[in-house]
């Protein structure tokens, strides 16, 4: 019992559990179809690229892994969520086929200006998006949820405006790239393991992991320490609106034009439960960044599962909300006051049969 109470306190446990979960889920439905018992884990080549429920799972899941980059390090500074990350996409979207197509145009087979500048200039202005939502929680001390309200309701408008509202079409081969195939690999992958990899080095081997946790933790307690909490905190926020200007990138090249409207939508919510499927506090502090990847694409095997089963794309969301009230509520103090109460219960009683 000792180790499996071990075991059930790891950090990773939620999160390889949950995936594991889905799995089963998934393995179970086969069978009861009459389908293959492991058709989930098929994996084959299909027109010169691969194919397979798996592959399509970390395909389609790339943008959340990304997105749950940059709030991971959020949640862990601020004790907050960036609800505006689904919107910075749209916006990135945009910003990146205006500049790309040129104002005004709406179906081009040709640049109007350099791909390298639409992709440099749409990251920046997410980058100014993150560096803003950071300045109002920073510095103006403004709640992460009220800060961020800001431009999950701008952000898209913004977008729909730079577009005319209209879906800007850019049909060029190179511009689809990032969203379509880099041989027999999705491209989105190799982007969303980049991103990872670059994250986790810089975690690894800067202390710049241990100075975003310490101001989590307490943020009067660093500063005293010496410590500048506030710039730590912005440093999260413009992350993760680089991350989400990457989102977007991906989402964007994948369906080769900005359609504003639909870009990121509910990404947010995605984002969020993945840190908390991570294994992360809500409340900020400790982290793991591994949990959130791989909550990540439980997220979006969790999706896949759903549609597998028939549940329309309007009840999906649903469903999400559910597994996000159920971590939430073996996250709270009062579900781990009881834990604690009950554990110490069944100590006495142990030890008063071995007393009698």
């Amino acid at each position: 019992m000792s180790s499996i109470k071990k075991l059930t306190q790891k950090r990773l446990f939620l999160p390889i559990f949950s995936m594991i979960l889905v799995m089963l889920i998934n393995v179970v439905y086969d069978i009861a179809t009459g389908g293959a018992p492991l058709g989930f884990f098929m994996i084959s080549i299909k027109n010169g690229v691969l194919y397979g429920r798996l592959i399509d799972i970390l395909n389609r899941g790339s943008e959340i892994a990304i997105l749950a980059i940059g709030m991971t390090l959020v949640v862990s500074a601020s004790g907050g969520t960036d609800i505006s990350v689904g919107s910075v996409m749209s916006l990135y979207a945009g910003v990146c086929c205006l500049i790309l197509a040129g104002y005004g145009n709406v179906n081009v087979q040709q640049y109007a200006h350099p791909l390298l500048a639409g992709i440099g200039i749409g990251l920046l202005v997410t980058l100014i998006c993150g560096i803003f939502n950071g300045f109002l929680v920073a510095y103006m001390n403004i709640q992460p949820m009220v800060a961020t309200l800001i431009l999950w309701s701008a952000g898209r408008a913004i977008g729909l405006l730079l577009c005319n509202s209209q879906i800007v079409y850019v049909r060029v081969p190179s511009f689809q790239k990032l969203g379509g195939y880099c041989s027999i690999i999705p491209t989105p992958i190799i982007v969303a393991a980049i991103c990872v990899a670059i994250t986790a080095v810089i975690l690894r081997f800067t202390a710049l992991g241990t100075y975003i946790q310490s101001v989590g933790i307490n943020k009067r307690a660093s500063r005293i320490a010496g410590f500048n909490s506030a710039k730590i905190i912005l440093m999260c926020y413009a992350i993760c609106g680089l991350c989400a200007g990457l989102a977007g990138m991906v989402a964007t090249s994948r369906i080769y034009s900005a359609d504003t409207n639909n870009i990121g939508l509910n990404m947010e919510l995605d984002a969020i439960l993945s840190v908390a499927l991570g294994g992360n506090s809500l409340g900020g502090g400790k982290f793991s960044l591994a949990g959130s990847v791989i909550g990540a694409y439980t997220i979006q095997a969790l999706t896949t599962t759903l549609y597998a089963m028939h549940v329309s794309s309007d009840q999906v969301p649903v469903y999400k909300a559910i597994v996000v009230v159920i971590i939430v509520a073996l996250q709270s103090p009062g579900f781990t006051r009881w834990r604690k109460s009950l554990a110490q219960k069944k100590e006495l009683s142990v030890a008063g049969k071995e007393a009698a």
